[in-house]
C-alpha cells in the first residue's frame, strides 16, 4: 500500500475519494489548498455556498478526514494561484481570448505544486476528487474518460504527462456522482448533500468583467467600441471586449432582423465582429502549447476525435503537428464557435491523447 496525500475541498467527492483509499489500506493523510481569500473574491451575498476556500470548506474537509482518522494539513498556495491561475485568465480575456482557468489550476497547483509538497513530504502520490481513470499498459500510463460519462473530467486533465500520473489516485473514475453520495451518506459525512461548487471559483457570481476591473483597478480593460459587421461596416457601439465571447448572442443590445452573433474579437482595434449562425463553422482549428501523453516523440499525423469546449461531443478529425508546440485539427465536419483561449482535447475512443491551447 502507498502512502498517500489526498487533496480535501471540502466537497463530497474528495470526502469519499479520501475513504475509499483509507478502505484500501492506505496510508493517507488529507490536505486543502488554501489558493484565495473568500471575502476578497465574493461580490455577493448567495455567493459563499457556491465557491471554495472559505472557512468552512477547511472545516469541512478536517471534520472528514478526523472521522476517518486521518492527519489534515492546510497549504497556503495563494501566491502561485494568482500567478498561475488568476493573472493568465485576466490577462487572456483582456487579449479577446475565452480562457478555462481549471486547467491552469490543475496544471500548475494540483499535479505539479501539490506533487511536489507531497514528495517532499514523504508521500508516494496524490489523490484527487476527479472524475477520470488512470490504467497502466506496457511501460505507458493511460488517462481515460470516467464510467460516469455526465460527470467525465478528463477534458481538464489533458496536460498529465506520464511521472505525474505515475502518482496519482483517481478513485472515483469507475463510479457515478449518485453512488458517491450515497458513500458518503453510508459514512454519515458532514458534507454528503453539500451542492457541487461552480467551475470558476474566484468568480462566485460569474460577473467576469466586474472581475477583471477588480483586479486591474482600472476601467481602461473595458473601453467602448465598434460592432462590426463582416465587412467591417459600423453597427452599433459595444461597452468593452472583456463582455464578449465567440458564439455570444444574448446581451448585445442590438435590435436586428436576423439573430447576430460574435464571430471574432479584435482587441487591437477593440472591435467585435458579428455575424450569422453560420458564420460561426469552420473545420479548421489551429492550437498551440501542445501536449501529447503517451510519448515523447509526438506522430506527424493523428487521426482521432476531438473536443473543443468543456461540453463540446468529441468529433472525428486529423491531427497534424507542426513542430514548435503547434499543430491543426482538420474536422471531417465543421465545427461551431472554436474559440481562442479554450482547450482542443484529443481522444481515442476512451483515451485522452493530448491537447492545446486555441488559438
Amino acid at each position: 500500500m502507498s502512502k498517500v496525500l489526498v487533496a480535501m475541498s471540502g466537497g463530497v467527492d474528495s470526502s469519499v475519494t479520501a475513504y475509499l483509499l483509507k478502505d484500501e489500506g492506505h496510508e493517507c493523510c488529507g490536505c486543502t489548498m488554501k489558493l484565495y481569500d473568500s471575502d476578497e473574491i465574493n461580490t455577493c451575498d448567495s455567493c459563499d455556498d457556491r465557491t471554495c476556500c472559505a472557512l468552512s470548506d477547511i472545516e469541512d474537509a478536517r471534520s472528514v478526514a478526523f472521522r476517518l482518522g486521518m492527519k489534515h494539513l492546510v497549504f497556503n498556495f495563494k501566491q502561485e494561484f494568482e500567478q498561475n491561475v488568476i493573472a493568465p485568465f485576466v490577462d487572456s480575456y483582456i487579449r479577446g481570448e475565452t480562457p478555462n482557468p481549471c486547467i491552469n489550476c490543475n496544471m500548475y497547483l494540483k499535479f505539479d505544486k501539490l506533487l511536489s509538497r507531497a514528495k517532499e513530504l514523504g508521500y508516494d502520490a496524490i489523490a484527487t476528487g476527479h472524475y477520470a481513470r488512470i490504467e497502466k499498459e506496457g511501460d505507458k500510463y493511460l488517462l481515460k474518460k470516467a464510467l460516469d460519462t455526465a460527470k467525465d473530467q478528463s477534458y481538464v486533465l489533458y496536460s498529465l504527462n506520464q511521472e505525474q500520473l505515475a502518482h496519482i489516485y483517481f478513485p472515483l473514475g469507475n463510479l457515478s456522482k449518485p453512488e458517491v453520495r450515497a458513500i458518503a451518506e453510508e459514512q454519515n459525512f458532514i458534507n454528503a448533500k453539500k451542492h457541487d461548487s461552480q467551475d470558476i471559483c474566484f468568480v462566485p457570481d460569474g460577473d467576469y468583467a466586474s472581475m477583471i476591473k477588480r483586479y486591474t483597478g482600472s476601467d481602461s480593460v473595458s473601453l467602448p467600441g465598434d460592432f462590426v459587421d463582416m465587412d467591417g461596416n459600423f453597427i452599433a457601439k459595444h461597452k468593452g471586449i472583456i463582455h464578449y465571447t465567440i458564439g455570444q448572442r444574448r446581451g448585445l443590445g442590438i435590435p436586428a432582423a436576423n439573430r447576430l452573433y460574435v464571430v471574432k474579437l479584435d482587441p487591437e482595434n477593440n472591435t467585435v465582429i458579428l455575424g450569422n449562425n453560420d458564420d460561426l463553422f469552420s473545420k479548421t482549428v489551429q492550437i498551440k502549447n501542445f501536449h501529447y501523453i503517451s510519448r515523447d516523440d509526438i506522430p506527424a499525423s493523428i487521426q482521432c476525435k476531438a473536443k473543443i469546449r468543456y461540453r463540446h461531443t468529441e468529433q472525428p478529425c486529423v491531427v497534424t503537428y507542426n513542430g514548435n508546440g503547434k499543430a491543426t485539427i482538420q474536422f471531417d465536419e465543421p465545427q461551431r464557435a472554436a474559440t481562442p483561449g479554450q482547450t482542443a482535447v484529443l481522444y481515442d475512443g476512451d483515451i485522452v491523447l493530448g491537447g492545446g491551447i486555441i488559438y
